[in-house]
């Protein structure tokens, strides 16, 4: 069974978020450090997985996604972030 994944991406450089959703987060993560070269992740490398919930369907990590980068959402990963720090 296929699982796929909701992921908050930080750029401590930047002090930059990136939420996103992919099947195979270890390619995405490498694909937004290494191997893409234009965008929004282009410009704010490196970038540091911080976050990463797993679902079952496709139709589930999308509407977490959606519901990460609503202001509500993007409030949590700023928390979570501050944290960190």
């Amino acid at each position: 069974m296929e699982k796929y994944y909701t992921y908050v991406l930080y750029s401590k450089t930047h002090d930059k978020i990136y939420i996103g959703y992919s099947s195979d987060i270890d390619s995405r993560i490498k694909s937004h450090n290494e191997l893409s070269n234009k965008g929004y992740t282009f410009k704010f490398r490196p970038w540091e997985l911080i976050h990463l919930e797993e679902y079952t369907t496709k139709a589930d990590a999308m509407k977490r996604e959606k519901q990460l980068k609503s202001a509500n959402g993007r409030m949590f990963i700023w928390d979570m972030i501050s944290k960190l720090k």
